[in-house]
């Protein structure tokens, strides 16, 4: 059932029209006239996991399990090679039920390379022995354990017990030699959430905001006779997210931010406030599946150059100047993040 429901997703993800609001909107960067350095001294590589990428951008967990979805990783194992930036595969809970799954996830490594960095990805269920096989099959740099309660409670066969998760996070980071990358699926990691997983040991995070894929619309679209869609606007907005995981000042906690990031706009104001990198899932996946491989080639290096326009245009030479670039808050944004 878990290869047919991962192939359903994938579809109901390129289906849905709900639009949430990210709240970057209520984002102002200020503009530098005079700028210190020449375009061509731009550099927009980051150290993660040991290793560097040219981008600070992860093409986040989308896929994996069934002959078509190997093809899926394929394409965009490609691209993160050709960008050298990072990647991250889809649940890979699949290969514990169907050891038939495990080429859609090991082709991406095959492919990346040793040098690139990969990260595996399972719920909050797993145990360490699972753990530890998703990172064994793909040799990976760290891995993701997503948190989906929203999307669970959506789903007719879906998971109800969730007291354990917490501790269970804490033996998988204390049981593996890679570090742990807690994520949200798209309702937001809050601040109380942020500082219980930190905690508990986490130093790596993801906040995948409200604002993009809605997995309540994506799980509605497999049970229609179950309207949900009052729900469609539950959940933390990435921007806010963002703020409030940073907000903690913590200084060896890395912060990616993801939920809703379409354009290089949204990644300047992502890293300006508080992100040490971004990732994008479902804005990738709708330029692979709608004009292919060439098609989501030509959207990431779009995303590359505008974003090089933009340090330069604040004048930031470099992640950490984009980082310390001067904002405002406005709006709903404003509103919510004052005491």
């Amino acid at each position: 059932m878990r290869k047919y429901r991962k192939r359903e997703h994938l579809e109901n993800c390129l289906k849905t029209d709900f639009v949430g609001d990210t709240l970057f909107e209520d984002v102002f960067l200020h503009h530098s006239s005079l700028i210190n350095f020449d375009y061509d001294d731009i550099n927009l590589s980051i150290d993660f996991l040991n290793k560097k990428i040219d981008f600070p951008l992860m093409i986040n967990a989308m896929t994996g399990g069934t002959d078509f979805l190997k093809n899926v990783n394929t394409d965009l194992a490609r691209l993160a090679k050709e960008f050298n930036i990072a990647m991250a595969v889809g649940s890979e809970t699949i290969i514990t039920e169907d050891k038939s799954a495990i080429d859609s996830f090991k082709i991406v490594r095959e492919i990346i390379g040793d040098d690139g960095i990969v990260i595996g990805n399972i719920n909050g269920h797993a145990s360490l022995e699972e753990a530890q096989l998703a990172i064994d099959i793909i040799d990976a740099d760290a891995i993701q354990i997503h948190l989906n309660p929203a999307q669970e409670l959506a789903m007719e066969e879906g998971d109800r017990v969730f007291k354990d998760i917490k501790s269970n996070i804490k033996t998988i980071v204390e049981g593996v030699d890679v570090p742990v990358i807690v994520k949200e699926v798209g309702f937001g990691l809050s601040k109380l959430v942020v500082k219980r997983l930190y905690d508990i040991g986490v130093r790596y995070v993801d906040v995948a905001g409200y604002g993009g894929t809605n997995f309540l619309e994506v799980e509605n679209l497999r049970t229609p006779y179950n309207d949900l869609s009052d729900l469609y606007s539950w959940g933390n907005p990435t921007a806010l997210s963002i703020i409030e995981a940073k907000s903690l000042d913590l200084d060896d906690l890395f912060i990616i931010g993801s939920g809703g990031i379409k354009n290089s706009l949204e990644i300047a104001k992502a890293l300006a406030l508080g992100s040490d990198m971004v990732a994008i899932c479902g804005e990738i996946l709708k330029y692979l599946m709608h004009g292919g491989y060439d098609y989501a080639q030509e959207y990431i290096q779009a995303l590359i150059d505008k974003t090089r326009m933009i340090a330069a245009l604040t004048n930031s030479k470099d992640v950490e100047g984009l980082k310390a670039v001067d904002y405002k808050l406005r709006g709903c944004l404003k509103d919510l993040t004052e005491d």
